[in-house]
């Protein structure tokens, strides 16, 4: 403000650095006192400098996305926090991102305060969260209108078929999460954030084991098709709410099988000890 004033003030003299002009004239006579000259450019006094808070995330397509509210964000999900300062010039800007979460018992509550221009936070549980930037000018404390950003990670979902058809036609071709071979499919696993899942054939004999829920078995071993059948999957897993995934169930392998519907066929839910 002081730096305004005395901006304004050069500016009543009829002079900018040592060019002269055609000084401001009153429509009436009187000394200009710094109270005058306070009411007389208080609506001329918003704040130039600006920032544009927004976060950006990677879409299930790849593509990165610019945006205040994220409304159905999968964990882990990683973020990144810009400020996005304009107008700063001599400015020397400080920032506080402040991390909260919404909660039932205690309403919004603090997580922590991150202090550089740009962060990045990863969010591996569920809930709404609020992240709010406060900027501040230089040491006198002027702050800009702080901005709001609404991350919502969903509870977590995580569901297994009954049986798969690799027969190399494209469709259900992997054994894996419902949603693996189908992303639209509405039951696709939401927010897991720990992930481990094995095969084996009915004498117990391990034949796979994955820990990217975006990948899948193939009905091979060591490389070879395993015949038709019946086999095992075993999946331990965790999700962001904090719900146990411990899924045991048998898998029907189908071979010459085409599913014109593009669909798994059937499915288990499991969550908490020893659900199958």
């Amino acid at each position: 403000m002081e730096k305004i004033i005395a901006s304004l003030s050069s500016i009543v003299r009829g002079t900018v650095g040592n060019v002269p002009f055609t000084p401001l004239s009153l429509p009436f006579h009187s000394p200009i006192t710094p109270l005058l000259l306070f009411l007389l450019v208080l609506p001329l006094c918003s704040l130039a400098q600006k920032v544009d808070p927004q976060a950006y995330y990677i879409d299930k397509n790849g593509d990165e996305v610019e945006t205040r509210n994220i409304e159905k964000g999968e964990a882990p999900l990683p973020v990144t926090f810009r400020a996005n300062p304009s107008e700063m010039d001599e400015y020397t800007p400080s920032y506080e991102w402040h991390f909260r979460k919404e909660t039932v018992s205690d309403g919004i509550i603090e997580l922590f305060v991150r202090y550089e221009e740009d962060t990045q936070y990863t969010f591996t549980e569920s809930g709404t969260f609020k992240v709010v930037l406060k900027t501040f000018l230089d040491q006198d404390e002027t702050m800009l209108d702080s901005t709001e950003i609404v991350i919502t990670i969903p509870d977590s979902k995580l569901v297994f078929p009954n049986s798969f058809s690799p027969n190399d036609d494209t469709i259900n071709d992997e054994y894996g999460a419902i949603g693996l071979n189908d992303p639209e499919h509405t039951d696709h696993w939401r927010s897991i954030v720990e992930f481990h899942a094995y095969i084996f054939n009915r004498w117990g004999q391990k034949l796979f084991e994955w820990t990217d829920i975006n990948k899948g078995w193939d009905g091979k071993y060591k490389g070879h098709p395993v015949k038709e059948g019946t086999y095992f999957v075993v999946v331990n897993a965790k999700g962001a709410d904090g719900v146990v995934y411990n899924i045991r169930k048998d898998v029907n392998l189908i071979r010459g099988h085409h599913d014109r519907n593009n669909t798994p066929t059937g499915g288990d839910e499991g969550g908490g000890e020893g659900t199958e």
